[in-house]
């Protein structure tokens, strides 16, 4: 039997989308029912306009993950997904309030999703919140 782990995203430093990502592929490639949810800060990185926007760092582990060859966020959610078969998620308030549609993000995401539909479904495993 997996697990359940559902992600909240909302951060834009590179640091917490890292580990966010990484968590979520690992425990997607271990078999876990994995959903990510972007809001706020974060989803502006996976719009097809900041496909190469680069995430401020919040200290010196941030400029450590660009430079010694560890895999870019962006790759692992996308990883996520395609190997692990994690959903990803948009925020439905965060789209509209950026004039955004869905056709307009870089990744396979899901429905655009509120925070209530997404609390009700992760209330029976673990929330992490990045």
């Amino acid at each position: 039997m997996s697990n359940k782990l559902s992600i909240v995203c909302v951060s834009g430093t590179l640091e917490k989308l890292q580990m966010a990502s990484m968590v979520a592929s690992v425990a997607a490639a271990s078999g876990d029912d994995v959903t990510v949810f972007f809001s706020m800060n974060a989803l502006q990185y996976f719009t097809k306009d900041n496909a190469e926007l680069a995430a401020p760092e919040e200290g010196e582990f941030g400029r450590l993950i660009e430079t010694e060859g560890v895999p870019a966020f962006r790759k692992l959610f996308e990883q996520a997904a395609d190997l692990g078969d994690a959903k990803l998620l948009a925020c439905s308030m965060a789209l509209d309030l950026m004039k955004i549609t869905p056709d307009d993000l870089t990744l396979e995401f899901g429905p655009a999703t509120g925070l209530t539909a997404f609390l009700s479904d992760a209330e029976d495993g673990r929330l992490l919140s990045f």
